[in-house]
Order: structure tokens, then sequence, then C-alpha cells
């Protein structure tokens, strides 16, 4: 029995996964183990185990995670981040925190990225993940930790939060957890 996930993505980030000749298809087919066939009409990719192993369902899902990071507006390279097992994706709808309002989203969206990225930049430095701002969807790609602290920067910044307020946040956190790591030295 061979494993099967379709996925279906917006029609303007096809190119970003097939990529120049076909090269970040293959390098995740190659990586994963799989078959990904890419509708170009509709936005629907298929992935496909190559063999009948239990573990291709594994394969299968990395395969999707990294076609996931790539269509929420990652870059490639950075997606390819996510082949390492430390590594996942989380996606936050910011339609959950600013409703339907089309000006209130890119409001929101507007304070994420901030003046040039500045914003976007800070959360990445100070939580060491990568986020993606791409339509109604923030992107985060780290450990669990760093998911874990970027969510709650993107949850301060979306409630209303001074950037400031943020980033003293995220600098405390971090400061914490040097010291535990000195503790451990000890």
């Amino acid at each position: 029995m061979s494993y099967q996930r379709t996925l279906r993505i917006q029609k303007e980030r096809i190119g970003a996964i097939i990529g120049k000749k076909g090269s970040i298809k293959d390098e995740i087919e190659k990586k994963c183990q799989i078959d990904i066939h890419v509708d170009s009409e509709y936005g629907d990719v298929i992935l496909k185990s190559k063999n009948t192993d239990p573990l291709d369902i594994l394969n299968i899902n990395k395969g999707l995670e990294v076609i996931l990071a790539i269509s929420k507006g990652f870059s490639p390279e950075r997606a390819f981040i996510l082949f390492t097992e430390e590594n996942t994706l989380e996606i936050i709808d910011l339609r959950d925190f600013v409703g339907k309002s089309a000006n209130s989203l890119a409001r929101v969206k507007s304070r994420l990225i901030g003046e040039k990225g500045k914003s976007r930049r800070t959360i990445e430095e100070l939580t060491g993940s990568y986020i993606s701002i791409y339509g109604h969807y923030v992107g985060i790609i780290g450990t669990s930790e760093q998911i874990t602290l970027t969510t709650e920067a993107i949850t301060r910044i979306c409630s209303g939060r001074s950037h400031k307020n943020v980033y003293n946040f995220l600098q405390e956190i971090r400061r914490k957890a040097k010291i535990e790591k000195l503790k451990l030295w000890e």
C-alpha cells in the first residue's frame, strides 16, 4: 500500500515550489524519497510514497511540511531547515485576531513587519526562529521553544502591545535562558 497526500496551494507560489528546471521539487523528492506531482492549473500538489514501507508516511509528512512552508512565503532555502529533526513549522491565521476586516488585517501585518521589515527581523533575532508573513498567515520555522516564544511575541503584537514591551519580554526570556545555561556549567 502506498501513501498519498494532497495539498492545495496558491497558484503564485507554484514556481517557488518547482524551482528553476524543477530543482526545488527534485530536491524535496530526493530528501524525502517521495514522488511529487504539481497541477499548475488548480494549485494541487500530490505527494506519493515510492514504497510500501510504513515509515513512508513520515517522509510524506516532512515533504508536505516543506511544501507548506514554501507556499506560505518562505524561501526554499529556509524551508529546507525543516529537514532537520528538531525544527518544525507553525502557521498562525491572523484572522483569528482581527476577524474579517481587511483594514485590521493590514494594520496587524504592518505592525508585525515593521518599517523596512525591522520588527520581523528583531523578533527573528531575539527568538532564533524564521518568520514569514504572507496573505493572512504568519509562518514560523524553528524548534518548539523558539516557536513558543515567537507565537507569544506575535500574539502580544496582534493584541496591541507596544513593540518595546514585546522586545523587553523576549530579551528577559533570553537573559534567563543564558543564566540557566551558566548554572548547568557550575
